[in-house]
């Protein structure tokens, strides 16, 4: 009698750090498919459950309400975020290292583009979302203020928490002017154009020094392929060089 082979192990979902991303996931994309099909309200935690092929228990393992599941990629953003001020260079400007941070944001926006139209359009229906919305902009840009106050304290500068406020502030309103335009031309527009400029026209807010050559090349290295985070640190680069 021969021995059967053995099986690998089966990985339970959600059992790795991936599979945990896959399954946030997963739950979103099932709940904005429903939110838009049957209508917010009528849809219930079960139901999202049960289109992402786990049960009510797994959902709220990740999720303590419906109306979270529609941000589920955020957590992560802000992970993302938090990583990369840990990792950037100290002689870099702050304000293009925040900016290029929170351009983390629109990559994920725009690597998603169908769950992120239908989230915009629930968005402005559904008074609930709108408010989880609000309040996940707001978390980013204490993230963004948090990092800021911290650089310019180091700096010695004295206004350091007023100025932090103040810049982290701008760079959310840049940021969510240039999401905002990107989805009402339902993915169409030129993100990583506008988003430079929008990025630039803060940077120059808070470091005045810059000059007209400088902010030509800050638009003249930009491409479209290129990751928003990426195209930041290539302007950083570009201008370091002159």
């Amino acid at each position: 009698m021969t021995d059967s082979p053995r099986r690998a192990p089966v990985t339970r979902a959600g059992a790795t750090p991936a599979g945990r991303r896959r399954l946030r996931r997963a739950l979103a994309g099932a709940a904005v498919d429903l939110f838009v099909a049957k209508g917010y309200e009528a849809t219930t935690v079960d139901e999202i459950a049960a289109a992402a092929g786990v049960g009510r228990r797994t959902f709220f393992r990740y999720f303590d309400s419906k109306d979270e599941v529609l941000f589920a990629n955020h957590d992560e953003i802000v992970a993302e975020m938090e990583e990369a001020f840990a990792d950037a260079d100290p002689e870099r400007d702050p304000v293009e290292t925040a900016c290029a941070a929170v351009s983390l944001v629109l990559d994920s926006y725009a690597a998603e583009l169908d769950v992120s139209l239908k989230r915009f359009t629930l968005t402005r229906t559904v008074p609930s979302l709108r408010d989880k919305e609000v309040a996940t902009v707001d978390r980013y840009q204490r993230v963004l203020a948090r990092y800021l106050r911290a650089r310019f304290a180091e700096q010695g500068d004295e206004t350091a928490s007023l100025r932090a406020d103040v810049a982290a502030a701008a760079i959310a309103a840049a940021n969510n002017h240039v999401l905002r335009r990107w989805l009402r031309s339902g993915g169409q527009d030129d993100i990583t154009t506008s988003a430079a400029e929008a990025f630039a026209f803060v940077i120059d807010a808070f470091r005045p020094e810059r000059t007209a050559a400088e902010e030509t090349t800050v638009v003249a290295v930009m491409t479209t392929a290129t990751p928003l985070h990426a195209v930041i640190a290539k302007v950083n680069a570009a201008l370091t060089e002159k």
